[in-house]
């Protein structure tokens, strides 16, 4: 019987990493946040770390580039049979966001999981 591993809930594009890292060495530890809020959509939201609260309302996906990547739970229960991409594209970040003003910005791309990665997280507790 193939089973199938629980799959990452959030991942990076080698542009994101190669972003991440930079700003990693400007600023140190960092911290990312996908919310559904108003001013900047759904753009993942890069911070240092200690500069935004994480609250009981949001869920760690997972890390990506050593950053912890959190979702606000009424997000999570929207995208909860997704995987995030989080890409590089060219444009301006969000106002609040550690990439504003370098030409990029962060882009949260997504993929539905499969009814077998689906069993999976379940199986592991994460979904």
């Amino acid at each position: 019987m193939n089973t199938v591993q629980a799959p990452d809930r959030v991942l990076a594009t080698p542009a994101a990493e190669a972003l991440i890292g930079e700003l990693r060495g400007e600023y140190g530890p960092l911290l990312f946040h996908q919310s559904g809020g108003c001013c900047d959509g759904s753009s993942p939201m890069c911070y240092p770390q200690g500069d935004f609260l994480v609250g009981d309302g949001d869920v760690l996906l997972g890390e990506i580039g050593g950053a912890p990547f959190y979702i606000s739970r009424p997000q999570f229960e929207y995208w909860k049979h997704t995987q995030l991409i989080i890409d590089v594209v060219p444009g301006r970040g969000g106002m609040f966001s550690l990439e504003n003003g370098r030409g990029v910005r962060f882009l949260t791309r997504s993929r539905l999981f499969t009814d077998e990665e689906i069993e999976a997280l379940k199986a592991a507790g994460r979904f």
